[in-house]
């Protein structure tokens, strides 16, 4: 809804715009044509700078995911992938770049339930750990994808965390 609201309202200034120009000499229409790109771009890059970090996250990671040659996934697994790599890189334990391939710190027993997409507020069985390991193993196992092994050593970790809990 609020595309349309800002679609009238640029269309309105447009509109006004052209009405404005119509009645002035080239020279001034000119001129201000190129301040108001300099101002358009400025406004733009600091639109950027500012709302740009949270509006590229989602389209950026899934960009990513498919860099990584994950094939078949549909929206949904791709938005549950960008959550789990999200949790993980919140708490340190997972980034893209190769460098932290090592450090292998344990995962705490919250982390592991949001890992594998369970409540801990629910009683969860041992067959539901093993449904959710299996579904999220599936997509990012190295054996499909060489590149998601340090992603695969996590959810590891996380389903032998949450049988632990559960037991």
């Amino acid at each position: 809804m609020n595309i349309i609201i800002y679609t009238v309202v640029i269309l309105t200034i447009f509109y006004f715009l052209l009405k404005f120009v119509s009645n002035i000499s080239s020279k001034k229409i000119s001129k201000t044509l190129r301040v108001l790109i300099i101002i358009g771009l400025i406004l733009l890059a600091v639109l950027f700078a500012i709302g740009g970090r949270f509006l590229l996250t989602l389209p950026l990671t899934l960009a990513s995911l498919a860099l990584l040659k994950l094939k078949g996934l549909s929206i949904f697994q791709l938005i549950s992938l960008f959550r789990l790599i999200q949790t993980l890189r919140r708490s340190g334990r997972f980034s893209f770049n190769q460098s932290n391939l090592n450090n292998q710190s344990s995962i705490s027993v919250s982390e592991a339930y949001k890992i594998l997409n369970l409540d801990k507020n629910k009683k969860v069985t041992k067959d539901e750990v093993n449904k959710a390991y299996i579904n999220i193993q599936k997509k990012i196992h190295p054996d499909i994808s060489p590149e998601t092994s340090r992603l695969s050593s996590i959810v590891n970790e996380a389903k032998d965390i949450v049988l632990n809990d559960i037991s």
